[in-house]
């Protein structure tokens, strides 16, 4: 009997690698899905971040000063609807021209940016005589949501005030759609949609490639996030995106809408660019079927290309417009 029980503990004392093993990669899982959780917070619930200048406050020596104070000045129409999914109220800010015109322009803005930010953009449209119209995205600004969707919901939600835009102008109305940052890849995401006639071009400023590009640059370029850990991270946070917003990440894709794209398109980017590095307008470019057009501004930081060369930027513009809207 003693002999039976020696042999039990001498067994029991055994070591089992397996075990060690086991625990190792319950240990790393259990890291991962919490670092991911605390990054899905960070890049898709609405809040303060510390890598996004939020200040409203306007300086003198600002560059588009002037541009600034007129929209704050400026009498503004208050447009609401729900969003394309029904779940939120979406606000903008509508501006007519200052003389009857079909031109129109719907400027959509940046990440955890807002109507209010874009001022500078719809000085600059109604100065080459449009109708601005200026939609805060979902969880933005005034607009309800729980999520930040990146472009990719919010393409539909733009269709939505695309319509909206064309039952308040009329069936002659002629629209462009703007945006920047986010609001670019927002502009390059809904360009391959079914969109209306009345929809005759698109200009992108900085947006990015895809959604999964942009987290991977940014979590080595903001946290040092080693390549080899990016993966995991990604995928799992792209897990808890689509059971908590719907989507996966990598279905966030500029590039793949793109594809779709058969309208006329310009492309501006910062060559300066260390947000949204500038190599991604390349690609972008690349991958739309349309007219298109592309403008690296020298000097130029994210979403700075304008502040950076004002006048260039206008005569790109109007340049480009001219060719497509009457």
């Amino acid at each position: 009997m003693g002999l039976i029980i020696l042999e039990t503990n001498e067994k029991t004392k055994r070591w089992h690698p397996w075990r060690w093993l086991i625990g190792i990669i319950i240990l790393i899982a259990i890291v991962i899905f919490g670092a991911s959780c605390y990054f899905f917070n960070v890049a898709m619930v609405p809040g303060h971040k510390s890598f996004v200048n939020n200040s409203t406050r306007i300086s003198k020596s600002d560059p588009l000063y002037s541009q600034k104070m007129w929209f704050k000045h400026v009498k503004k129409q208050r447009w609401t609807m729900k969003s394309a999914s029904g779940d939120y109220r979406l606000v903008a800010d509508y501006i007519p021209a200052a003389k009857p015109t079909t031109k129109n322009v719907v400027i959509a803005h940046g990440f955890m940016g807002s109507k209010e930010k874009m001022g500078e953009y719809a000085a600059l449209y109604h100065q080459m005589g449009y109708n601005v119209l200026m939609p805060d995205a979902r969880a933005h600004g005034e607009s309800q949501g729980k999520y930040i969707g990146y472009g990719w919901p919010e393409r539909y939600d733009i269709r939505k005030w695309i319509n909206k835009l064309i039952q308040k102008n009329g069936q002659d109305s002629q629209i462009v759609l703007y945006g920047v940052s986010m609001g670019g890849a927002t502009t390059m995401m809904t360009s391959g949609i079914k969109l209306p006639h009345q929809v005759k071009a698109f200009v992108e400023d900085c947006g990015y490639t895809s959604l999964d590009d942009e987290l991977n640059y940014e979590a080595g370029n903001l946290y040092g996030i080693p390549k080899f850990l990016r993966v995991p991270l990604i995928s799992t946070m792209s897990l808890i995106n689509r059971t908590q917003n719907g989507f996966f990440t990598g279905e966030a894709s500029s590039l793949a809408m793109l594809h779709n794209n058969h309208r006329p398109m310009l492309f501006i980017h910062g060559a300066k660019d260390d947000f949204v590095p500038t190599k991604m307008v390349y690609r972008n470019y690349k991958a739309s079927q349309g007219p298109k057009q592309l403008w690296v501004v020298p000097g130029a930081a994210h979403a700075k290309s304008y502040a950076t060369h004002p006048v260039q930027y206008q005569r790109h513009l109007e340049q480009f417009l001219n060719k497509y809207i009457k």
